[in-house]
């Protein structure tokens, strides 16, 4: 396991090599697309450094508040994502711990939390309009700033400490209500923080790298709201948990387009931060669909994305869920396997077997479609029926029999046609049965055997090619 500085000066190198690789393509118009994968690397690489190099300033104990936010929080944990990417977690107010990027926090120094906590008594300082009021601190903000019991704010330089406290407020918080007992929590957290601060000698560490810089094109992407943001945190942890939590978290995260303050696209945002690859990602997604589709059916739903992407292979919720519950049925309730699912799935696939009697009568036109093999060519062709078997049709085209499923047959509901192409198929078999052909008849027979009816010149063509080979109409 290499050291972050490691990592970084690995990423720098990473860098400066991409940028002369980006010099030596620069110019050449057949390299265009080689150029643009460059670039696109060279920025991937360039936002896994930044990230790296902000994530290496934090320590555990750490006071911070986001960027635009006056919320103070403490730094609990730091990781590294599948994907390389370093997360702080923080515990913002000592009640919740959740991940942020370290690009979007900034260490806060002016904390104080040595020289007042939650439950003490500030007093406003001369100059405010509430100069000489007293109030309790209910929560601690960043950059030295206090929240009171009275929802009021404080800047540092607005409000200074009482030492001594009142006997009621003492009463108030040994009554051990749910609120003291998280205030009391975070008092301690933040004493935490100024042991950690004091042993680092008040200064925080710096990294400096420096790197040869080129221009590149990337877009900016839309900032978050507070409210976005958190979402995101919320749906982030998600994905690093349960399965069907997991795929439901990773598809909002997408549809909502959560990831566009970090990254220009959802591909780039789930390899760095999760480590995933763009088309498992997608296959998650996809299992998400599953997941919300059999949910109103009960509690035991698919726990793998293979079980998901078995199920998915019927269009429409309805049939989902009836395969679904055919399935525990199978299986007694329990969690089936992909086998299990795929045998069930199979089934419903099948469509039911029509009675040639119950779909048309002898005589009646159609058009060929969707025939395999061999017969694909006839495929577009119109067709008579000639006799009706018991789940087959045997058919008349311009050159043979063919033995066809109802399936193969859309209906032809024209009149004039219905009537003219039974006569039209008996005058190209009276050509073709006369084995006098030669090579272009047989084309332009081919020809009106794919046309529904004939236009002056085919119905010409036709009384030619019968006055010619001597075969009466």
């Amino acid at each position: 396991m290499i050291s972050v500085t490691e990592e970084i000066s690995l990423l720098t190198q990473q860098e400066n090599q991409l940028h002369t690789s980006l010099d030596n393509l620069r110019g050449q118009r057949s390299k265009v697309k080689e150029h643009k994968q460059v670039e696109k690397d060279l920025a991937a690489v360039l936002r896994k450094r930044q990230n790296l190099q902000a994530w290496a300033i934090f320590k555990i104990g750490m006071p911070v508040h986001c960027i635009n936010s006056n919320r103070l929080g403490i730094v609990k944990e730091l990781k590294t994502t599948p994907g390389g990417m370093g997360v702080v977690w923080v515990s913002w107010d000592g009640l919740l711990q959740i991940p942020e990027q370290p690009n979007l926090l900034q260490i806060d120094n002016a904390a104080l939390a040595k020289i007042i906590a939650v439950g003490d008594r500030v007093e406003i300082v001369d100059g405010h309009e509430q100069a000489g009021a007293t109030f309790t601190v209910e929560r601690l903000l960043a950059r030295g700033a206090v929240e009171t019991t009275d929802e009021m704010v404080f800047e540092r330089e607005e409000w200074q400490k009482i030492e001594e406290v009142s006997q009621e407020f003492v009463m108030a918080l040994s009554e051990g209500d749910e609120y003291s007992t998280h205030s009391n929590r975070f008092t301690q957290e933040t004493q935490m923080v100024t042991h950690s601060t004091e042993e680092l000698g008040g200064e925080m560490p710096e990294i400096t790298v420096t790197v040869h810089t080129t221009a590149i094109t990337v877009h900016e992407s839309k900032e978050l709201t507070t409210d976005e943001e958190q979402e995101r945190h919320r749906l982030e942890l998600k994905v690093e948990l349960g399965f069907q939590e997991a795929v439901k978290a990773l598809k909002q995260l997408r549809d909502k387009k959560l990831y566009r303050s970090t990254h220009q696209t959802f591909e780039d945002y789930v390899v760095e931060r999760f480590g995933m690859q763009r088309a498992h990602a997608y296959r998650l997604i996809n299992a998400a669909v599953v997941i919300e589709n059999l949910s109103p059916i009960g509690d035991i739903l698919p726990i793998t994305e293979s079980l998901c992407r078995e199920v998915a292979k019927l269009p429409n919720c309805a049939q989902q869920q009836k395969a679904w519950r055919q399935t525990l049925v199978g299986t007694g309730g329990k969690m089936p396997t992909i086998k299990q699912v795929r045998g069930i799935v199979e089934r419903l696939k099948e469509k039911p077997l029509v009675k040639a009697s119950d779909f048309c009568t002898v005589g009646d036109p159609f058009i060929l479609t969707r025939l395999e093999g061999a017969e694909r060519k006839y495929n577009g062709c119109w067709a008579i029926a000639r006799e009706l078997r018991d789940f087959t049709i045997a058919v008349d085209v311009h050159d043979t029999t063919l033995a066809v499923k109802p399936d193969n047959l859309d209906p032809i509901d024209l009149p004039d046609v219905r009537r003219q192409l039974p006569e039209t198929l008996k005058r190209i078999k009276q050509l073709r049965d006369c084995g006098l052909l030669d090579r272009c008849a047989y084309t332009v027979l081919e020809s009106l055997g794919r046309q529904i009816y004939l236009t002056d010149v085919e119905e010409g063509l036709l009384h030619w090619l019968e006055d010619h080979y001597g075969v009466k109409s």
